[in-house]
């Protein structure tokens, strides 16, 4: 969230943003072990991370220091106590084998679940000990990383009376912005359904049928920040159709917060547990509310025609509106910043989080040496399938049934999300089993798929 994320695009890998920032040491201890002694974590995908200038950084948090890298070199050394992925870049089939016993992994992943689906199945996710992702369940939770905070959503909506002479001057009730195509929640397909039934101005790639009305806005650069003049335009909008790439609990994007914070009322298909973080009980209309698209659009239609009804749901925008404690509460309690310098970031926190737990994790370990074993070795810890597991991608309209069989979708993301699960099973086995050759791993998927052919 660094670098804020376009409305026609889907995000953008976050470590972009990072690279030349300064970096972060940490809030500081009593540790007075040299860099020679301190347990070294490696981030592993080192293309876009870590987030410091050099090849390795020292970092002092909470519980004690350790020292970062991205050299690879340090893999297998004694020290190395975690390696961390980016979830995007992680790939079975590239993964550092064998696996050393004294070493932990750990996942950081804030993006879409469509960007590596093997995170989303049982074997893939506790293939890591510690996780950072967008559900709530995760040991270090990243669930509101495109919301500011609280004020952002305070922010002035356009007075109803331009909304409705924008509305007079021919412009739609609703707005679509989108140029990622042929994604998994198959958006696409539904918005093609619903502009059968109330009209829709969609200015990006996919089924665009506007133009915006001048070059400067049409520049993707100007759509891919909070520009003021292209704000203000799509501000006026009643309704922004605010459809998630995939759907996952808690994983809610800037296509949600944005709307929200100009005050369009957003129509969303997302995270199924969304409600949980509205600032209120009316503040978004839940597309899997509505029986069809037909009956979204005659409820959209009657509240573009009721303006009393249709600012019920700005009423969050007043004072004491936001009335979701466990929202305020998860705002206050974390302790990274979006685009705020004065606070660490996300990657920074999640670094200090394993460096405390790899610190701990030394310490007990010594314990029970120290004891011949009368004090227990610490038991290491697994990730749960809640710290991402997300569903299988469904049409966006109709059911897989309905879809002709050369569907591009079906033949896309099904395949995706089974093969996927194959993936995470063949590295889990080659983990037991010991493997040190990463080019075994389609030996091992192969296996697996005559397996599966000969149980059906």
């Amino acid at each position: 969230p660094c670098g804020a994320e376009g409305w026609a695009q889907d995000a953008v890998p976050p470590g972009a943003a990072f690279v030349a920032a300064a970096s972060y040491r940490g809030p500081g201890n009593n540790d007075t072990r040299s860099n020679k002694a301190l347990p070294i974590l490696l981030w592993w995908s080192g293309s876009l991370f870590p987030h410091f200038p050099g090849d390795t950084e020292r970092i002092d948090c909470p519980r004690g220091s350790c020292l970062v890298t991205r050299s690879r070199r340090a893999a297998r050394h004694r020290r190395t106590k975690a390696l961390i992925f980016y979830g995007t870049d992680f790939r079975a089939y590239e993964a550092p084998l064998p696996r050393l016993p004294h070493q932990t992994w750990a996942l950081f992943h804030e993006e879409s679940p469509m960007n590596n689906y093997v995170l989303s199945h049982l074997p893939g996710i506790q293939l890591f000990n510690y996780t950072a992702t967008f559900r709530r369940e995760s040991d270090y939770p990243l669930s509101l990383q495109w919301l500011p905070g609280a004020g952002y959503l305070r922010g002035p909506a356009v007075p109803l009376a331009e909304k409705d002479a924008w509305r007079r001057r021919g412009y739609a009730p609703v707005l679509y912005m989108q140029s990622h195509c042929d994604v998994p929640s198959d958006r696409d397909r539904f918005v093609r359904e619903l502009m059968k039934y109330i009209q829709v101005d969609s200015y990006g790639k996919c089924l665009h049928n506007r133009e915006l009305p001048s070059e400067r806005l049409r520049d993707t650069s100007t759509a891919t920040t909070e520009d003021s003049e292209f704000m203000t335009f799509i501000a006026r909008y009643k309704f922004h159709l605010a459809l998630e790439n995939a759907i996952c609990d808690d994983y809610m994007t800037e296509k949600l917060w944005r709307p929200m914070h100009l005050g369009a009322v957003p129509v969303y298909r997302g995270s199924p547990a969304v409600r949980d973080w509205m600032p209120n009980n009316l503040s978004i209309i839940l597309i899997d509310d509505f029986d069809s698209p037909q009956e979204l659009a005659k409820y959209l239609d009657f509240l573009d025609k009721n303006g009393e009804e249709y600012l019920k749901y700005l009423e969050y925008k007043n004072v004491g509106g936001i009335k979701n404690q466990f929202l305020l509460e998860s705002l206050e309690r974390r302790e990274w910043g979006v685009n705020d310098m004065t606070l660490p970031n996300y990657l920074n926190g999640f670094e200090c989080f394993i460096c405390d737990r790899e610190n701990t994790r030394i310490k007990e370990e010594q314990e029970h040496k120290k004891s011949r074993g009368k004090i227990p070795a610490p038991r290491p810890r697994i990730a749960q399938f809640k710290h991402m597991g997300c569903p299988m991608p469904t049409p966006g309209f109709g059911s897989v049934e309905d879809l002709s069989e050369g569907d591009s979708w079906k033949e896309m993301w099904l395949q995706d999300y089974w093969q996927s699960l194959d993936q995470g099973e063949a590295l889990t086995a080659m983990i037991h089993r010991n493997e040190s050759h990463q080019g075994r791993f389609w030996d091992y998927m192969h296996e697996i798929f005559l397996k599966r052919t000969r149980q059906h």
